[in-house]
């Protein structure tokens, strides 16, 4: 019984010995940004603990600000966070920062700390600390770089929201670009969004392309304040096809048959062309909803009417003369608004106030609205209308104001006669191309796009190269795998070359660089981190080597590259993917 019990015990130790050593990887101590800044807040409040002087200050991990130096022989991270308390503790701000790295260098992972300058901290993180983030991004795959930041924060996000009466143009396009790329870090920052197109149906501009579309089908001339192109003349015949008796019925049949049947296939174009650009809404709201007196049952009451009543509630409805007023002077507005008129036609104003409190309804209690750089007057009054319903104008709503773009040698629709189409200008350069490009920039920047450079397969394309870059990647794997390297096992504190401590560096950086994307509303922060992890990597590739050379044995240090190739190829497409862009493994 006995032997049996040590022969069952002998043969358990040997098939865990066999375990570890067959074992896919190493485990190593991951010093992230995030644990750094963790472990920092603790040893400087032990430091300041000690310090009479420093009686009641708290510290939080956003008082340690770390940053990448520019200079690789200053180390891994650096802080000025001894700069920032000195004069609140009463210290001299060098002498601070020594006791602060004295503390620091028994952190576990951190290989050096050195005091520089007048009080600049800068460590240096062990080889094997470092590396070992490779592996937990590989690990965490498509989750490397989403974050719980805005965790509970429920946001209804609108964009492009055109008039369905024409074709998407060049503005739409960048707003559509920026806009879903706003969702994506939003989305990977933890929050719960709907993105939103407010369709504008109703009103004159309805009745004046309705007309624009009967006149067509008739053979007469674009009617006044009525919408030109070939558009309208194929929407005229698509319209004759659905309705052959279109001609034969009376004037406001045939205008109401025209303008509606021509609004259906215009907005199922809108989608569409979304559609190849890689934005798909969450919710198509139309207008029409917020006019409709008998979508509530409520004897013919709208829920513009229901709106009034709300904001009248609130204390900030008044009557003058025959009109019917908001006071949004009190919140800021250069004026009050009217939302009835006289002779009871509800305004512009009036549609706003109820699309707004419907979001609120569908509980969304963030809006945030990217207009167009024609709206500059909306910020005011919809801060003012937020600050009427109820809510927080400085909390609740966001209006960003998108600026124009321009693209060298781009020519006017054959179709629509007086834009540059979103369907041209994709058909011309590409979705990967235009996409990146306009996420590139931040949103209030006037942008010229050159097309000759967005089309070279060159380096001085940044979507070429940093596609390329995960191309490159997804290669080396493929020859990796040829060659007989695998990631079997993982030793982080092999990777000593300069090029791979720098690629570490540029890789611990992303979660931090969607963060601030979501935060700043900036998704243009992640195209230009994507650039420099890109170089990063081309830099690496150049130097180090994944593939043993002729006869060379496979080692260690090779399967430990090709996990650190692998998290970059990763990182990569997470990044690419938050723009929607593509990820191709070959060029």
């Amino acid at each position: 019984m006995l032997r049996r019990v040590c022969d069952a015990i002998v043969s358990q130790v040997m098939r865990l010995g066999q375990q570890w050593r067959a074992s896919p990887a190493i485990r190593s101590h991951t010093v992230t940004p995030e644990d750094l800044a963790s472990q920092l807040l603790d040893a400087a409040t032990t430091v300041l603990g000690r310090r009479e002087t420093a009686g009641g200050i708290t510290l939080t991990t956003s008082d340690i600000a770390l940053e990448r130096p520019r200079n690789r022989d200053h180390g891994d991270w650096s802080s000025n966070l001894a700069m920032k308390l000195a004069k609140r503790v009463g210290a001299n701000p060098r002498e601070l920062a020594i006791a602060f790295a004295e503390q620091f260098r028994v952190i576990e992972g951190v290989a050096s700390v050195e005091v520089a300058g007048p009080g600049f901290i800068n460590l240096t993180l062990e080889a094997a600390a470092a590396g070992a983030l490779a592996q937990q991004i590989v690990e965490r795959g498509d989750g490397y770089g989403h974050n719980s930041t805005l965790d509970g924060q429920s946001i209804n996000l609108e964009f492009v929201s055109a008039n369905p009466s024409g074709p998407l143009h060049i503005g739409h396009t960048r707003w559509a670009a920026l806009g879903d790329s706003l969702a994506r870090v939003l989305r990977a920052s933890g929050a719960t969004v709907a993105t939103e197109f407010y369709i504008n149906d109703t009103g004159r501009q309805m009745d004046n392309f309705g007309a624009s579309i009967l006149a067509a089908a008739r053979g007469l001339p674009t009617p006044e304040n009525g919408y030109p192109g070939a558009y309208i003349a194929e929407l005229a015949e698509r319209v004759l096809d659905m309705q052959p008796e279109l001609l034969e019925l009376d004037a406001d049949a045939a205008l109401a048959d025209a303008r509606e049947i021509g609004y259906q296939l215009q907005l199922a174009e809108i989608r569409e062309s979304l559609e190849r650009f890689n934005v798909r809404f969450d919710v198509w709201f139309s207008e029409r909803e917020l006019h409709d007196a008998d979508a509530l049952g409520m004897d013919g009451r709208s829920r513009i009417d229901l709106a009034i009543d709300r904001l009248r509630a609130q204390g900030h409805v008044y009557d003058d003369g025959d009109a019917v007023w908001v006071r949004t002077t009190d919140f800021g507005d250069d004026k009050d608004r009217v939302i009835r008129r006289g002779n009871g036609i509800f305004t512009y104003f009036a549609a706003d106030s109820a699309y707004y409190l419907s979001k609120g309804d569908r509980g969304f209690a963030h809006k945030i609205y990217l207009l167009g750089a024609d709206h500059h007057g909306y910020v005011h009054r919809l801060k003012a209308l937020a600050g009427a319903a109820g809510d927080d104008p400085e909390r609740d709503i966001e209006v960003l104001i998108g600026q124009l773009v321009s693209i060298n040698g781009a020519r006017l629709s054959k179709r629509a006669g007086n834009v540059i189409e979103l369907n041209d200008l994709q058909a011309w350069l590409g979705t990967d191309a235009l996409r990146y490009s306009l996420a590139r920039y931040p949103a209030d920047s006037p942008l010229t796009l050159d097309p000759e450079l967005l089309k070279r397969r060159t380096n001085d394309n940044p979507v070429f190269y940093v596609q390329y870059a995960h191309a490159r990647t997804s290669s080396m794997a493929r020859n990796a795998d040829a060659s007989g390297v695998d990631r079997s096992a993982f030793d982080p504190s092999l990777l000593t070359h300069e090029t791979e401590s720098i690629l570490l560096g540029e890789l611990a950086e992303f979660p931090r660089i969607v963060i601030q994307a979501a935060e700043l509303r900036e998704p243009h922060r992640v195209a230009r981190y994507l650039e420099e992890l890109a170089a990063a990597y081309h830099r690496w590739y150049d130097n180090c080597r994944v593939v043993p050379l002729g006869d060379e044995p496979v080692s260690n240090l090779h399967r430990t590259r090709l996990w650190l190739n692998d998290a970059t190829g990763i990182v990569l497409r997470n990044g690419l993917t938050l723009l929607g862009v593509s990820a191709p493994e070959r060029m």
